[in-house]
């Protein structure tokens, strides 16, 4: 079990003790990785990949709430977790994810024992809080044509590539919106040279930043 990344955040008696009661996972992009409904009996430390995690309405509408890369984690697993409640949210691999479970039964020994850890969940949640912050005030304030400018930007981000792999309807999805709003407004992007679009990709040019 790699952990290496892990060094950047714990001490390593804390990497020793999640080496030993860790379990180690693999999924492969698309996979699901929590469910709604379901318990969760471990909380996710993401070691390699990015993972996306989703909410549902009364209604079944989904939106995405934010992002997981490496060595972050949930902070709704962790609650649900902790609490033994079941997922409110849904988690999905974005790319081949790898990833380390630590069991129920650590989460709160760790937070007395270790300050590393204890900062670890602090961060955490507070990163979580601030990610769905902006979310709220994206849906709130801004038009739709920002929300996606930056949905595209945000995946640059978070894959170190400028060409995004998703489609139409996956994008209207993740937003929220239909697929045919998303097409006119990325044909006006394409028509402004800021993207190019192919199948099932966007290629996003230096003008997107303007």
């Amino acid at each position: 079990m790699d952990l290496e990344k892990l060094a950047q955040v714990f001490e390593p008696a804390l990497i020793e003790e999640i080496q030993q009661c860790g379990t180690l996972q693999h999924f492969k992009e698309g996979d699901l990785i929590m469910d709604y409904g379901k318990y969760i009996r471990m909380m996710p430390v993401i070691l390699n990949g990015t993972v996306k995690v989703f909410r549902k309405d009364d209604d079944g509408n989904e939106i995405l709430l934010y992002y997981l890369s490496s060595n972050e984690s949930c902070s709704m697993a962790y609650s649900c977790c902790i609490e033994a409640k079941k997922s409110e949210v849904k988690a999905i691999a974005e790319d081949d994810v790898e990833l380390i479970g630590i069991p129920h039964a650590k989460l709160d020994e760790w937070l007395c024992k270790y300050p590393s850890w204890k900062n670890y969940i602090m961060r955490s949640f507070n990163e979580r809080f601030i990610e769905l912050l902006k979310s709220i005030e994206s849906i709130a304030f801004h038009k739709l044509d920002d929300r996606l400018i930056e949905y595209l930007k945000e995946k640059q981000r978070i894959t170190g590539s400028s060409v995004v792999k998703a489609s139409h309807s996956l994008i209207a999805d993740e937003l929220a919106t239909s697929r045919v709003v998303i097409s006119r407004l990325l044909k006006q992007l394409e028509n402004s040279k800021k993207i190019i679009l192919y199948r099932n990709e966007i290629k996003l040019l230096p003008a997107l930043d303007q």
